[in-house]
């Protein structure tokens, strides 16, 4: 990763104060320190309107509105001030279905728990290094969902070049 990861502002929301905890102390491994907590997504939601978060990692079942719900609130919500944030999902549910409904609310990277500091390392090296450029559909808006580039892929879900490609914005270090 880039020198200055301490000027990073990582919002952190899960319902269990130890995960919280967990988090923070393998970030600040990373050179991270500047976070912020949240125990729900309308909390959370609260910080990223009053603050300027960098970062978010956000756990995926959570009371009132699950880590989904408050992925496509900053991706879309109306009052949302930088839907182009980076998410990480940190979650102990791996099913595929899970996987493809954080996919599809707009995660930039999912992470399974039980976490280890090389996991999360990755994935936030991951949107630090390399962002997405982000796509906007009518019925998806977030970071591209392609992994690779197949020039050769000539299926009927071909992505044509209606949608618009929205350069993503690096976290400025």
């Amino acid at each position: 990763m880039t020198q200055r990861m301490d000027r990073v502002r990582v919002l952190i929301v899960d319902d269990n104060h130890h995960m919280i905890n967990i988090v923070k102390t393998i970030l600040r491994g990373f050179g991270l320190n500047n976070f912020y907590e949240a125990r729900d997504a309308a909390e959370a939601f609260d910080i990223v309107r009053s603050e300027s978060i960098d970062l978010i990692v956000v756990d995926f079942l959570m009371d009132i509105l699950d880590g989904t719900d408050f992925v496509r609130l900053v991706r879309t919500g109306e009052d949302s001030p930088n839907p182009f944030v980076p998410i990480i999902m940190l979650t102990a549910y791996s099913e595929r279905s899970k996987v493809e409904a954080a996919r599809d609310a707009g995660v930039t990277e999912f992470c399974c728990k039980p976490v280890t500091a090389k996991k999360l390392y990755r994935k936030v090296s991951s949107v630090v290094n390399n962002p997405r450029p982000f796509i906007r559909t009518p019925t998806y808006f977030g970071p591209d969902r392609r992994r690779r580039h197949n020039p050769n892929y000539r299926g009927e879900e071909r992505r044509k070049n209606t949608a618009a490609q929205i350069p993503t914005q690096k976290i400025d270090i």
